[in-house]
Parts: C-alpha cells; sequence; structure tokens
C-alpha cells in the first residue's frame, strides 16, 4: 500500500499552475492511499484512511511530537488548541464553546440569523446598477469578516489593519524551505507578532468591561475549568479571526462558482430557495471544499494506516478534498448533486479538531448563496477559470467577476 512513486503527483498539485483543478492529481494521488514521500513524511488520500487517522487518539496536531523540526512562525508563546493535542485541547476547546454554542449558548448562532442577512442584503444593494462585480471583494469577504469582528469584539475599522497581516500569514502556512524564499516565512513571522499584538491590546481593555462579544466573555469568565490566561485568549482570538472569515470566504466563492458551472441547479435554486438550506450547502463542501489539506500533523506513536506502520514523529500530510472525492465512499465522486444522500464528506475535517465554526460557516453560506442567486440579474461568468489564491491549503478564488444584466 505504500510506495514512493507519487512524489512528483503532490509536487504538482502544490504547484500553482494546479490549482484551478487539482482533482485529476487527488485521483492519481488515490492510486496510493498511503504515500510515502523522498523526504520520510506520508500522503494520505483515501476517504477510510483520513477518516481513520483523524479518529486515532495517536495523531497529534503538536508540532512538538515531530521528529524532524519544521520551521516555525515566532511570536506563539502559546498555541491555539488547533494546534494542541488532549487535554490541553479538550480544556481550550470547551472554554471557547462555553461562548459560542451549546449546551452553554445555544442560540448564539441561529439568533445572529437577522444580522447576517441584514448584511448580506446591504451588499448586494450595493450591486444595483453595476454590470460587473467581484463576488469576492464585494461579497464573500466583506461578509464573514463584519460577522466575526461583530462576534469577537474587533472593531469593523480595522479591518485594513488585520488583512494585511491575516494574508501574509496565510501565505505562510505551506511554507517549504527547499522552495519558497525565507522572506515568505520572515513575513509571516512578523504578521503574528503584530497581530497578536494588537488582538492583545483589545484583550486588556475587556478585563472588569463584561460584554456580548467573545472577547469580553473570555476574558472575564470564570467556569468549571477557570479562567484562560490572556496569552490563551489571544490564541483562541487568533484562531477565530482567520478561520472564522477565511474558510467561509472561500465557501461562498466556490458555492457561487459551481452553481454557475450548473445553471439548471442555479435555477432550481432560484425556484426552491430552501434546496439551500442543508443538502447543497452540504455538497459544496464535498465537491469544492474551503480547506483542501491539512500539511501536517505528528504520529505521536507509530500507526499503522491500511496495512502500513508510520513511525512515531513522521509528518502526516492529510489530502481532505482528496478524500471528499473518493469514488469508493461516494457513488459517481466528481458529480455535483445537490440531492445526494450519506454525505459525510471532509470539508470541515473530522474527529476532535472539527470545525469549531462550522454552523457558523454554514449559515452564512446558506444565507448568502440564496440571496446571491434570488437578486443577480442573469449572472454570466466573466472568466472560467477565475484566478486563484496561491495557497493550495485554503483553496478559492481570489477574484470572482460576474456580469449581470442590470441588478434589482
Amino acid at each position: 500500500m505504500t510506495t514512493t512513486e507519487t512524489p512528483d503527483t503532490l509536487r504538482r498539485i502544490l504547484d500553482y499552475s494546479s490549482r484551478a483543478d487539482p482533482y485529476p492529481l487527488y485521483a492519481e494521488l488515490r492510486e496510493t492511499p498511503v504515500a510515502l514521500q523522498e523526504d520520510g513524511s506520508y500522503v494520505i488520500s483515501t476517504y477510510r484512511e483520513l477518516t481513520d487517522i483523524l479518529h486515532n487518539p495517536h495523531l497529534s496536531s503538536d508540532v512538538r511530537n515531530l521528529a524532524r523540526p519544521m520551521p516555525q512562525l515566532e511570536g506563539r508563546t502559546t498555541p491555539a488548541f488547533i494546534n494542541l493535542d488532549p487535554p490541553e485541547h479538550d480544556r481550550l476547546r470547551r472554554m471557547a464553546m462555553r461562548h459560542f454554542g451549546p449546551p452553554h449558548t445555544p442560540g448564539l448562532v441561529s439568533g445572529m440569523e437577522p444580522d447576517l442577512r441584514a448584511v448580506v442584503s446591504g451588499l448586494i444593494d450595493a450591486f444595483a446598477g453595476k454590470e460587473q462585480v467581484d463576488v469576492v471583494d464585494d461579497f464573500a469577504y466583506p461578509f464573514p469578516v463584519t460577522v466575526i469582528c461583530h462576534l469577537l469584539g474587533v472593531p469593523r475599522e480595522d479591518e485594513p489593519r488585520f488583512h494585511v497581516w491575516v494574508n501574509a500569514i496565510i501565505d505562510s502556512i505551506d511554507y517549504n524551505p527547499a522552495t519558497d524564499p525565507k522572506e515568505k516565512l520572515d513575513n509571516g513571522t512578523q504578521a503574528t507578532k503584530d497581530l497578536r499584538q494588537y488582538l492583545g491590546g483589545l484583550v486588556e481593555e475587556r478585563h472588569g468591561r463584561p460584554g456580548d462579544d467573545l472577547l469580553s466573555r473570555m476574558a472575564n469568565d470564570d467556569g468549571p475549568d477557570g479562567r484562560m490566561t490572556d496569552e490563551e485568549i489571544v490564541s483562541t482570538a487568533n484562531l477565530l479571526l482567520i478561520a472564522g472569515h477565511e474558510t467561509t470566504v472561500n465557501l461562498i466563492t466556490n458555492g457561487m462558482l459551481t452553481l454557475l458551472r450548473h445553471p439548471r441547479v442555479l435555477e432550481r435554486l432560484r425556484d426552491e430557495p430552501g434546496l439551500v438550506v442543508v443538502p447543497l450547502v452540504e455538497e459544496l463542501l464535498r465537491y469544492e471544499p474551503p480547506v483542501h489539506i491539512i500539511p501536517w500533523r505528528a504520529a505521536y506513536s507509530d500507526i499503522t494506516v491500511a496495512d502500513t506502520v508510520i513511525p512515531k514523529g513522521s509528518q502526516i500530510m492529510l489530502m481532505l478534498a482528496s478524500g471528499s472525492r473518493d469514488p469508493r465512499r461516494f457513488h459517481d465522486a466528481d458529480r455535483f448533486d445537490p440531492d445526494r444522500r450519506d454525505n459525510q464528506h471532509l470539508g470541515f475535517g473530522s474527529g476532535i479538531h472539527l470545525c469549531f465554526g462550522g454552523p457558523m460557516a454554514r449559515l452564512e453560506t446558506q444565507i448568502a448563496l440564496t440571496e446571491l442567486v434570488r437578486r443577480l440579474d442573469g449572472p454570466r461568468l466573466v472568466a472560467d477559470p477565475p484566478p486563484y489564491r496561491r495557497s493550495p491549503v485554503l483553496r478559492g478564488p481570489i477574484h470572482l467577476h460576474v456580469e449581470q444584466s442590470g441588478g434589482r
């Protein structure tokens, strides 16, 4: 089951020239479910093996468990819970979830629906009279940024500042010292320090001033697990700020691109808006997910996957988007089918690190696509494929220009 015959396939997937359509290369990769690479790392690309390892307690998210050190962004004195293992992961995630969802705040996400609809309506109102709009810059980016700023308690007017930092951090996620200039890592390091310093200032302001935003709640809450330290709050806020809009931008944009490529589904959604409530968004998360790759995990001890022993300390790359297109798990896997049943995709991962903000991203996307389809007047793609972001990890168009007949 394990060979070293796939390094070229992986290199082509990571190369920017494949960003518009990596799926044929994923099919090549799946021929070897567990692929040993020349550098000693392992790539896992098939659904069964991915789900098995994502639920394996010997899979670590802590970089300290890698035998071969990786270049890391400095300035992260306290890792976010996504980069920790139990019990610390469980404690910090539980403390954050107290203020974000059930059982302690069960109505937070659903209660925001009127506000979400108001933001969406305002953004689409600005399309009126425009023959061409950029779904990314004019809609898919400002919408979730506005939402996550409101949730966290980050001033919306500060977006131009943290936008630059987030871009540099995202750009450095897949840093490869063998092929990338060190400047890429250095920019990410500095951006991480700047963003953490900025968030730290906001946390200091919240002490003793309870409010409804997440920063205020985390800074003033003494729950069953005690109170988060300021460093833990900053790490959690850093994670939520970035993940809370970057993935949703891709999900909305990929969703609109997919609908424009499937006009019958688009027309059906216009006539049958209830279609988007659950199955269509779930199919988008399978078919064109916002996160394609988990660049690394570590083997906490020797792990056996598909009869292959992955040695302790090995770096493991998880190809989530490939697993969600695995024909051994999904019938007609390369077909977009909004009526698909039993759609247990990997669009938000799986296991203990299942996406923290998944319910919010789903609701945002449901509202966004319903209103875009309803109110855009005869939308047509200007370029197909559109230009894509550089990252193979967080994959989505950097722009999505759409012509319309006049707007309504």
